[in-house]
């Protein structure tokens, strides 16, 4: 499968990235995404894509699902990720499927293609909560 983006500069740090279902603001300005951003939102996207589909297959219904990613720089040069932390939270699961959740959510971390390639060179931690609203 081929994958294209297009990037536009305005001969500086901001511009756009466009690619075929939608385009956002890069650099350094106000609402802009950094390059960093985008690797750890990528990440998420993937991650809940995978989970997502896995959920659907057992027939497992969920209110929400929420991450907060977080990585954490080398400070050598060049500075590439060290350390990947994903919280996960899960919001008005019933009890019962708690258990087929997590096992869920550990194998998309094993299929999500984006989560497998950053753990090349990051140490990848993950873990999941559940919470009712």
């Amino acid at each position: 499968m081929a994958l294209n983006v297009k990037l536009t500069f305005d001969g500086s740090f901001d511009g756009i990235l466009t690619a075929k279902k939608g385009s956002a603001r890069i650099g350094g300005e106000e609402g802009a995404l950094a390059p960093y951003d985008m690797i750890l939102g990528g990440l998420g996207a993937c991650l809940n894509h995978t989970l997502q589909t896995i959920l659907d297959k057992k027939r497992i219904e969920v209110g929400s699902i929420n991450y907060e990613i977080k990585g954490e720089k080398r400070s050598t040069s060049p500075a590439m990720l060290q350390e990947v932390f994903v919280e996960t939270v899960v919001t008005d699961a019933k009890k019962e499927d708690e258990a087929n959740i997590e096992k869920a959510f550990e194998m998309a971390t094993r299929h999500c293609s984006v989560y497998q390639t950053l753990s090349k060179v990051a140490s990848m931690h993950a873990e999941i909560r559940f919470r009712q609203t």
